[in-house]
């Protein structure tokens, strides 16, 4: 009987480096040389592949791959029929969702959608963008753009979809945002064949919450300190943990060592109020995988 292996895609392109980063803090090491689309993994039962986000979703359906990685507008844009394993909110930059705008030139008088009434609009999300458009009952020329989208107005269109994580972009091309279109994430998604199938089904459901470990993750710090039993309750006073901190004794008679993990937003704030309050020996330190 031959071994089973879980057909995966990889997202390739802008989202590539942070893909194969996530994949890295959820255990999995992901390498491609430079002009190959087959990355090795260090897990002999999954086979991956370099697919364009925008055609991840409709070989997920058609059951070419079992599974892949792509964003919800390119599953919106195919009209995909494939099964949400996990929301993944990365991106190239940052843990947020992407927007998909309707931009037009800082000099142009358009203040709204409706102003888009038989105009030109160039995109690569030509269907999202024709769907939104019936939305709010405007007829405007909606136009494939091959990409560098941001350069074809004012001479080529009047208004552009494009999609933004910052706006630096944009506004590094003069461009001002009227409305959002859309916003987008990446997710896991499957094929029906693949999610009925127990083994590759268990496949995904694991490698989900490994992912998204790694996500929250990111955010998150672990720190170590000591405290003497006479200082323990203003301490505790000062931390907000996942649930409550590991308390342990130490060898030294009156002495407990505390553990946490809290958002590392918070870290440079406590540390100092953690010290005024007794704790000695604070170590910070970072983590890969936090799993609820």
């Amino acid at each position: 009987m031959a071994a089973k292996v879980l057909k995966l895609g990889l997202p390739k392109g802008s989202l590539q480096k942070a893909t194969f980063d996530l994949f890295r803090r959820a255990g999995y090491n992901v390498s491609c040389p430079a002009r190959s689309y087959t990355p090795s993994i260090n897990a002999p039962d999954v086979e991956c592949l370099l697919i364009r986000a925008q055609e991840m979703s409709r070989y997920v359906e058609q059951g070419a791959l079992d599974a892949g990685l792509t964003g919800s507008d390119w599953i919106a844009e195919n009209a995909s029929r494939v099964k949400v394993v996990c929301n993944l909110v990365y991106a190239k930059q940052r843990l947020v969702p992407v927007r998909w705008v309707l931009a037009v030139p800082e000099a142009s008088r358009m203040k709204s959608v409706k102003d888009l009434r038989g105009k030109r609009i160039a995109t690569e999300l030509v269907n999202v963008t024709r769907a939104y458009l019936k939305r709010h009952r405007v007829k405007a020329d909606v136009e494939f753009s091959w990409g560098a989208t941001e350069i074809k107005v004012p001479r080529f269109a009047d208004a552009i979809v494009e999609v933004t994580e910052t706006g630096g972009s944009l506004r590094a091309n003069k461009l001002r945002i009227i409305d959002t279109v859309m916003t987008s994430n990446t997710q896991l998604v499957a094929g029906a064949a693949a999610w009925r199938d127990p083994w590759k089904r268990r496949k995904l459901e694991n490698l989900a919450m490994l992912l998204e470990g790694a996500i929250i993750a990111r955010e998150m710090v672990g720190l170590k300190l000591n405290v003497s039993e006479g200082r323990l309750k203003a301490v505790l006073g000062k931390l907000s943990a996942l649930r409550n901190p590991t308390i342990s004794p130490l060898a030294e008679r009156g002495w407990y060592a505390l553990e946490v993990v809290i958002s590392e937003l918070e870290v440079r704030e406590l540390v100092p109020e953690l010290r005024r309050a007794g704790a000695e020996g604070i170590i910070e330190y970072p983590l890969n995988k936090v799993i609820f």
